[in-house]
């Protein structure tokens, strides 16, 4: 049964996660003249293009330069800015990770990495831009937030939210459209996750495009008399180590599911977490492979990340 104070609409309509980020911009934008946007020429397919029409004389166009994309917002970030970055996530974190790692969280200024095109779900423009190692990457990074949002709502909060905490932070979105079935009402608090669905059998971890995904699994597991609870884990780093624990020692099997490297990604984070709790976890995302090319469900399908290969996972482990 879904958690009736999370305010879910499982029959939303689909929009891309990064509609959610371009419609925050906007928000920001209008509410503080210190927001600045940057981004390497991919302003259409990021969004950013919105923040640009309306703010032109706080937009900046670095060109495909990734590495100075970072730079030049570490610099305006030292000014007292608030600098938020954006490009597909295959460059951005792909390729500027020195300038991230240097400029912008060793010295703990105040920039917002927004990764566009993340995932298998980019589709048929293949292993290159399929950034599945992003997440390792972004929560190894001292001072850095990491926030993996689960529809365009909640990529909209978690921009939202990045601007309100302290320091830099990391916000990973998609391509492809998908339900927006979280509302302005679901609660967003970074480093808490959200239960979106009650169970003593499993407890599944999810993030990002997976949580939805999750909780049509879980409903077909009901269907068989097996009770999944469904945790959205839209914040990576800080980990919500009190519910986490708490769901995990309740059901005894844990599942995480992602889209992205199982290595280094939301598994490895709740591994590192119930190492010493005996506490039964299955990590369940891409394995130590490059994805091939074709249509975003076509690929959720052969990687067994789509409502059915996550309730098959799960079957298999119980």
């Amino acid at each position: 049964m879904l958690n009736p104070e999370m305010s879910l609409d499982m029959d939303g309509k689909p929009a891309a996660l990064r509609d959610g980020f371009g419609k925050a911009l906007l928000e920001l934008g209008e509410k503080d003249p210190n927001v600045w946007v940057l981004t390497a020429d991919v302003s259409e397919s990021t969004r950013t293009h919105w923040f640009a029409e309306k703010f032109p004389k706080r937009f900046v166009q670095v060109g495909v330069a990734e590495q100075n994309l970072a730079g030049t917002a570490a610099g305006i970030a030292a000014c007292g800015k608030t600098a938020i970055i954006s490009a597909f996530g295959a460059f951005n974190p792909g390729r500027n990770f020195d300038q991230i790692r240097v400029s912008i969280c060793y010295n703990d200024v105040k920039v917002i990495i927004h990764a566009s095109h993340t995932g298998i779900t980019v589709g048929p423009d293949g292993a290159s831009h399929q950034m599945l190692e992003d997440i390792a990457m972004m929560r190894a990074l001292p001072n850095m937030t990491v926030f993996v949002p689960a529809d365009a709502e909640e990529a909209r909060k978690a921009t939202l939210a990045a601007h309100s905490i302290k320091g830099p932070a990391y916000i990973r979105t998609g391509r492809e459209k998908f339900p927006v079935f979280t509302t302005e009402k679901t609660p967003f608090i970074p480093g808490k996750a959200n239960v979106l669905r009650d169970g003593s059998d499993v407890a599944i971890f999810a993030c990002g495009v997976e949580v939805y995904q999750a909780l049509k699994a879980a409903e077909m597991l009901e269907k068989e008399g097996i009770k999944a609870a469904v945790i959205n884990v839209h914040t990576i780093k800080p980990l919500d180590r009190e519910t986490i624990l708490s769901y995990a020692k309740k059901c005894g099997l844990s599942v995480s599911v992602e889209e992205h490297q199982v290595n280094g990604g939301l598994g490895s984070a709740i591994a590192e977490l119930l190492a010493e709790e005996n506490c039964k976890l299955f990590r369940h995302g891409i394995h130590n492979t490059f994805a091939e090319s074709g249509e975003a469900p076509e690929l959720m399908k052969k990687y067994k990340l789509d409502a059915q290969g996550i309730y098959e996972f799960v079957k298999v482990k119980i």
